[in-house]
């Protein structure tokens, strides 16, 4: 009969057991969490605070210049008159399309969002190479987040350098 109720009501010390070996799973699991947290903000803060490019309005049609900042999570877009200023980020995720208007002199560097109100920024009289090489690296920074690759792993040179790869084409 004793063996019976010991079956159904195990004793306390059995019950004690379960219940630190329990607590022992629960802290791992929160120590494990708490350094994929930690480890997750490192990542995210090395990346937000990189300039991968920069590209100003040339000096002859902008006195005051215009300029385009690429980070690697973000494009600024910082529009500056006398005595004001006027600035618009878009995340690289949010960017459906890059495009170049070149003339002879210059271009115009135009980047859709689907997210921002008038749905896309434009800024003029850039120089026409550095136009194109901001253009690229915003392409290479989009396929890069499409598939979920965290480039905050390589120094700024070897993201541009990566990112130019992805735009050599090779012929046979």
């Amino acid at each position: 009969m004793m063996n019976s109720i010991q079956t159904i009501f195990p004793d306390a010390s059995s019950n004690q057991i379960l219940r630190q070996e329990g607590k022992e799973d629960q802290i791992r699991n929160q120590a494990t969490k708490k350094e994929s947290d930690r480890q997750t903000v490192r990542d995210l803060v090395k990346m937000s605070n990189r300039y991968i490019y920069s590209i100003s309005t040339q000096f002859p049609w902008n006195i005051i210049p215009n300029t385009i900042d690429i980070e690697e999570d973000r494009v600024t877009f910082t529009f500056r008159q006398f005595l004001s200023s006027q600035s618009h980020s878009v995340d690289i995720k949010d960017i459906s399309n890059v495009f170049i208007e070149s003339s002879l002199f210059s271009a115009t560097l135009q980047v859709v969002s689907h997210t921002y109100i008038q749905n896309d920024i434009k800024i003029g009289h850039l120089n026409r190479r550095k136009a194109e090489k901001a253009r690229r690296i915003i392409e290479g920074l989009r396929t890069f987040i499409k598939h979920n690759i965290n480039t905050s792993n390589y120094e700024v040179n070897e993201l541009i350098a990566k990112i130019e790869e992805f735009h050599t084409t090779k012929r046979s």
